[in-house]
């Protein structure tokens, strides 16, 4: 699967440690930065991947920021996207079950480092259940603006 990946400068060592667990699990990596821990502005790289995949040059996408919040409202803001901020992995699981997330929002600061890699693994392993839950993603993508 092709996964457009970003972060801040709180998210650096994180996005590293889920970009080997990503090439392990066999998927290809478009890294839209940042690769330092000088402090930059979150959208500056969160838009690009994020708009990588509302394009769907991307099938999905992992945004990582100290909280997760500021990512995920701003993955939200882009057409085609669900982004979803999951600090554990029910929730991870639960985006991809019944909202179909595309984009998966962590916060580096607020997830303890061995528990990333579980909610990754989850999120990407999760299938849509599709159903009644397809009837409610088309509704809530409907209320898009252009």
């Amino acid at each position: 699967m092709k996964i457009a990946i970003a972060c801040d400068h709180r998210g650096v060592k994180a996005k590293q440690k889920i970009e080997i667990l990503l090439g392990r699990l066999g998927h290809e990596i478009v890294d839209f930065g940042t690769h330092g821990e000088p402090s930059v502005d979150y959208p500056d790289f969160g838009r690009p991947a994020a708009e990588a995949v509302g394009r769907r040059e991307c099938a999905r996408g992992i945004l990582v920021c100290s909280s997760g919040i500021g990512m995920s409202m701003l993955a939200n803001k882009v057409k085609g996207v669900r982004g979803a901020l999951c600090y554990n992995k029910w929730a991870a699981e639960m985006s991809r079950l019944h909202n179909d997330a595309n984009v998966l929002c962590l916060g580096a600061d607020a997830t303890p480092e061995p528990e990333i890699e579980e909610i990754v693994k989850t999120w990407l392993e999760t299938a849509f259940e599709g159903g009644r839950h397809q009837r409610r993603v088309d509704k809530m993508m409907k209320t898009e603006c252009e």
